[in-house]
């Protein structure tokens, strides 16, 4: 016997499970409390949600027999009759403050994600996207990037807080997996969370088809290669259901699945056919090659490869935006809760010399026998070392402080290493 007469019913099967009477989501994740003396439920609308992204109900016994005048010695507490059902409110979705959204909107020297887009893009393109995507840091982890959600309504409702290796992209997973959110980091036990999806402020923009990935990294990336689309980021399998994807009604939508996840992102597209009109692209399907397959790559792993500057782009990466969600080169208004808050426009990266770094390499370079066996240096193989170090030293110097051309400064590095590692 339980020392609580009421408890969450026990998990025994999913006929134990029942519907949200608030969330109302196709899968069962209510957990109704029972009266462990008969064994029955005390009402259909007493209980907990389950759902992974907190929808936040629960209703207690307690809370039930106060709203229903019920005292626990009267007959129609142990009767469990139920006069005058009052069916709690949901409560109203609850937001990021202004000033810690404003607040983030900096520090884009050291955010790691930021310092790889750069090495891909370079500065300007690489602020063109922080502005699209509002793209910020935080100090939860050193070098942190903060992914907002930011609605069609341009209301912030959670970010995700996660920590990338700033020479590869990848995320940082050891000694821990660094993935946290802005709201948890809040420390308000009553956040009523209600996520969106990630570029949703972009569906303002009505002329373009939608392109839906399950990374906010790969949706930043690719709308480099391809803004003939809108790239918005599901953030996981479990989001791509009717409650995030009914802002894409009536739209035009292709899902670009990871390598791997073909079948289940068909599977689907076709629960979410009354929505919107979907085609589920098989491109990774096809090009990939057996070790891509093992190492479950994504749209971005594949593009990155590629140089974007190949692609042939039918417009700038960033046209004008509606005023709700204009790019935050300009004050924005956004629609937030009361009251409205003004936000200011990100600082823009600069650049930096890097003479010492480069006087250092080349010391050492110069002091050393250069190999005359070609190198593996991942993901290529240098055949002519001396003629690689002396092209690259002629960029870099040409160069010094222009992030666009910081790949080359960090592959002489990496050479650097690599010798010192395996041939002395």
């Amino acid at each position: 016997m339980s020392e609580h007469r009421y408890i969450l019913e026990p998990y025994k099967g999913m006929n134990t499970r029942y519907h949200c009477p608030i969330c109302r989501q196709r899968e069962r994740t209510f957990v109704r409390y029972i009266d462990t003396e008969t064994g029955e439920y005390i009402d259909p609308s007493v209980g907990r949600c389950n759902r992974e992204s907190n929808c936040g109900y629960h209703y207690t016994p307690k809370q039930y027999f106060q709203d229903n005048n019920i005292s626990f010695d009267s007959p129609q507490h142990k009767a469990h009759n139920k006069p005058n059902v009052v069916t709690p409110q949901q409560k109203p979705v609850s937001l990021i403050p202004a000033e810690v959204f404003k607040a983030s909107l900096k520090r884009y020297e050291t955010n790691h994600f930021v310092m790889f887009l750069i090495g891909l893009f370079g500065i300007e393109v690489t602020n063109e996207l922080i502005s699209r995507y509002f793209i910020a840091s935080s100090e939860y982890w050193n070098g942190a990037t903060v992914f907002w959600q930011v609605d069609a309504h341009g209301k912030v409702r959670t970010g995700k807080i996660m920590l990338y290796n700033p020479i590869t992209g990848k995320r940082v997973k050891e000694p821990f997996n660094h993935i946290n959110w802005a709201h948890k980091t809040l420390k308000q036990p009553d956040f009523v969370l209600k996520q969106c999806l990630f570029g949703e402020h972009l569906l303002r923009d009505k002329r373009k088809p939608i392109a839906l990935v399950e990374s906010e990294k790969t949706a930043v990336i690719a709308s480099v290669y391809l803004p003939q689309f809108i790239w918005l980021a599901v953030g996981s399998l479990t989001n791509l259901n009717v409650e995030k994807c009914s802002i894409l009604k009536g739209r035009t939508v292709t899902l670009f699945p990871d390598l791997n996840c073909f079948d289940k992102w068909s599977n689907k597209a076709k629960e979410l056919s009354q929505l919107a009109i979907f085609t589920v692209s098989d491109l990774l399907e096809r090009k990939a090659n057996e070790t891509e397959r093992k190492q479950g790559f994504d749209l971005a792993d594949y593009l990155i490869k590629l140089d974007y500057r190949e692609f042939a782009l039918p417009e700038p990466l960033l046209t004008e935006q509606p005023s709700a969600v204009q790019s935050l080169v300009e004050k924005i208004n956004f629609e937030q809760i009361e009251p409205t808050y003004h936000f200011n426009k990100p600082a823009k990266l600069k650049s930096e010399s890097w003479e010492q770094d480069i006087i250092e390499i080349e010391r050492f370079f110069t002091g050393i026998t250069i190999p005359i066996q070609s190198i593996k240096l991942n993901p290529y193989t240098i055949t002519n070392v001396s003629l690689f170090i002396e092209s690259h030293f002629a960029t870099v110097k040409a160069n010094n402080g222009k992030r666009t051309f910081l790949p080359y400064l960090n592959r002489l590095q990496e050479l650097k290493q690599c010798i010192i590692t395996n041939y002395n």
